[in-house]
Formats: structure tokens, sequence, C-alpha cells
């Protein structure tokens, strides 16, 4: 018993050296390698804990030289733009002047869900009040609104929390949300009726619909740069 918990301290702060020596990130803002070199590093770190009959030496060496890697990957990023591209990707442009990028958001296999998730959380509500949203290297979402939405807390404007209204999906790329369409005592065909009304084409040309609880419609086209908000 000794033994072993002699061994797991050694290996804690073998670790804990380690993962400072690699430089501060959260989870979060981790790069793909660096999170892959975080888990190997908890692996070998736990296989002489788990059995003592293996030497401490089969521990401590891969996670000096996982140490190491890390600390060259890191140099050779510094002095090289090629090399940091094609470890680390480049950011992508998920949301330009209030339209999805369809093409990258299917690239990056996100759904609505994951973009709106994020507006939400940044404190933003309509699409079409971000100028940018990039898609980061390490997966973080960064979001620009245009500068006449600009981020200002609610207590500065002294604006109600009921005052918000959150958009809700109705249609998105050949799925209706009917559930959403009912709470709202709408269906399918008024709908149908209030695209035609607006001069849209048929839901399958369509690949977002959605609506706020003022009723206002943000549509975007499939195949066509469009989005237009709509006061019904």
């Amino acid at each position: 018993m000794l033994i072993t918990f002699i061994r797991t301290a050694i290996l804690y702060f073998i670790v804990i050296i380690s993962i400072r020596l690699m430089g501060k990130r959260q989870i979060g803002e981790l790069q793909p390698y660096e999170l892959v070199i975080t888990l190997m590093l908890s692996d070998l770190a736990s296989l002489p804990m788990q059995d003592t009959r293996l030497p401490l030496l089969l521990g401590i060496v891969p996670i000096i030289t996982l140490l190491f890697v890390k600390i060259l990957i890191s140099e050779i990023q510094q002095h090289s733009r090629l090399f940091e591209k094609i470890l680390d990707g480049t950011p992508s442009i998920i949301i330009s002047d209030g339209e999805i990028n369809l093409e990258m958001m299917k690239k990056q296999r996100l759904t609505m869900n994951d973009i709106l998730e994020e507006l939400r959380s940044a404190g933003y509500l309509d699409i079409s009040d971000i100028q940018y949203a990039i898609i980061e290297t390490n997966g973080t979402i960064s979001i620009i609104p245009k500068s006449a939405c600009d981020n200002v807390k609610r207590k500065d404007l002294k604006i109600k929390e009921s005052e918000s209204k959150i958009p809700i999906v109705l249609f998105e790329d050949g799925r209706l949300n009917k559930k959403a369409l009912q709470g709202m005592n709408k269906d399918e065909k008024w709908l149908d009726e209030k695209l035609k009304s607006l001069n849209y084409p048929p839901r399958d040309k369509l690949f977002l619909v959605m609506m706020d609880s003022n009723e206002k419609l943000f549509i975007q086209r499939k195949n066509q740069k469009d989005k237009e908000d709509i006061i019904l």
C-alpha cells in the first residue's frame, strides 16, 4: 500500500510539472494535438499506478518524451507558419454579415442548435445582428456583432428580460418543427401560405426559417446567399 502511495505521488507531481511546462490553457482552448498529448499523459501515468509490478520508469520516460515532443512542436510552430497551419488548421467563418455559410457549417459538422447556443451564450438572439461568427482553430466560436448591435449589458440600457424575443427554428434543411408550430397555434399549411405570400420558393428550396415571439421571420435560401427579416 505504501509503495502504491509513493508511486502515485511521484507520478502526480511529474504530470503536474509536465502540464505546467507545456503552457497554461483551459481544456476548451486546447488544440487537437494538445488534447491528444494530455489524454496520453493521463493514460501513461495510470499504468504504473494500477500495476505495481511495472517499473516506475515505464510511466516517467514516456511522460518526459511527450513533454519534449510538445515543446518541440511549439518551437517549430513559432518559426513555421506552414507547419502551424497543417497542425492547427485555420479559422473558419460560419456567419458573415448576418448570413450563415452553409458549406462551412456542413464542413464543420455543426447544427443550427450549436450555432444558436453559441449566439445565446454571447448574449445575441438574432443572427442578423452578427457581422462575423468565426470558428477558431481550438473549436471555440468568436462572435463579432454589427456595430449597431454591439453587446451592451441589459442594466445599462434598462431593458427588461421580458422584452427579449428568442427565435424558434420552424424549418431547417428539410426538417419541419411541427412541435414549435403547434406551440404558436400554427401549422404546416400556415407556414407554406406565409412563404408563398412573401414570394419565397417552396420549403425544399429553403435552408432555414425562424420566427420569434413578435412573429419576426428570418429566412435563408439553400442555394443563394439571401436572408431577410420580415415583420408579419
